[in-house]
């Protein structure tokens, strides 16, 4: 490659050696033949880094709630499935109203399938009947095919086949509920 002379002579420091430097690559890109290249942001001007103000109206740097980059993260991801089902957890009272979640608490949710337990043995018999209403509810809050079918179970009763004071037996029977 020939040796260009920007006129950073051997004494040259400083400024006028940077000088000397930058003229002397411009010089050698512009003997190769070669384009300049644009800035490295990835594609065109859609992904171009906005400057200045935004000015009045809404603009993409615009601070953004919560509650929209949270959706726009689950909908990117595909979490929305999961995301239904843990709001028929954590929102129990509102998903099946504040009467219903009283007596009752959501337990498991395997493939569409809720298992819930009942506080009573006259609850756990109202929520089946009610099986239906609640699918209905369940789906108008989260959405549809996320819960499919409701199995409702009663409290459960302890145990009285070990401990230090087993009777022999048949022990007691519907006496919890």
């Amino acid at each position: 490659m020939p040796a260009v002379d920007s006129g950073g002579g051997p004494g040259a420091s400083g400024p006028q050696l940077a000088r000397a430097v930058l003229d002397a690559a411009k010089a050698r890109r512009e003997a190769a033949g070669r384009p300049r290249r644009r800035a490295a942001t990835g594609g065109g001007d859609r992904d171009r880094r906005l400057r200045g103000y935004s000015g009045p109206g809404p603009d993409p740097r615009d601070p953004q709630p919560l509650g929209a980059v949270l959706n726009r993260l689950v909908k990117a991801r595909g979490w929305q499935q999961p995301a239904a089902e843990a709001t028929v957890f954590g929102a129990w009272e509102r998903v099946v109203g504040a009467d219903v979640a009283q007596h009752s608490r959501p337990v498991k949710l395997e493939n569409g399938e809720l298992t819930v337990e009942a506080r009573s043995t006259a609850w756990a018999t109202q929520l089946r009947l009610l099986a239906g209403s609640l699918l209905q509810q369940i789906a108008r809050e989260v959405g549809h095919n996320v819960v499919r079918k409701l199995h409702i179970h009663g409290p459960a009763a302890p145990s009285w086949s070990r401990g230090p004071r087993r009777v022999r037996g048949r022990g007691p029977r519907d006496t919890y509920g």
